[in-house]
């Protein structure tokens, strides 16, 4: 039995699919789509004033670069920590990290790429209602 034959693809962003996490992304590089083995990127533009669901990411790592706007993202244990990140900086959330990201701005979007090293990028999902109505995160 031989190989399957390896494929260089250009993906055109174009169609979008619905996250689990309560994002709409811009299809990108998946197992799906072009049968990318180790890793899942895609571009997520967050309207203004939107909010993820409370999740994780299980047994893989996530890298995002915000090419516009501004987030904040409560992390960790009980969503206890919080970091704000701006177009330009690169964040990086380890496997398993318990996150609710959000856009900073009533008025403009945040847009970045987001990778991570499972290329069914909605399988590992972990969503974690019991930590979305947390009193801190009431903004």
């Amino acid at each position: 039995m031989t190989a399957p034959e390896r494929v260089c693809r250009v993906i055109r962003p174009g169609d979008t699919y619905e996250g689990k996490q309560g994002f709409s992304y811009f299809e990108g590089v998946s197992a799906q789509n072009c049968a990318a083995e180790g890793i899942c990127m895609h571009l997520l533009s967050i309207p203004p004033g939107g909010r993820a669901r409370a999740h994780l990411h299980e047994n893989h790592e996530t890298a995002i670069y915000v090419l516009s706007g501004e987030s904040y993202m409560w992390y960790g244990d009980n969503l206890s920590q919080y970091m704000e990140i701006r177009a330009g900086e690169f964040l990086y959330i380890p496997p398993g990290t318990p996150h609710l990201p959000g856009n900073l701005s009533s008025t403009e979007p945040c847009v970045a790429v987001i990778a991570r090293t499972d290329p069914n990028e909605q399988e590992s999902v972990v969503l974690l209602p019991e930590l979305e109505t947390l009193p801190h995160l009431q903004r």
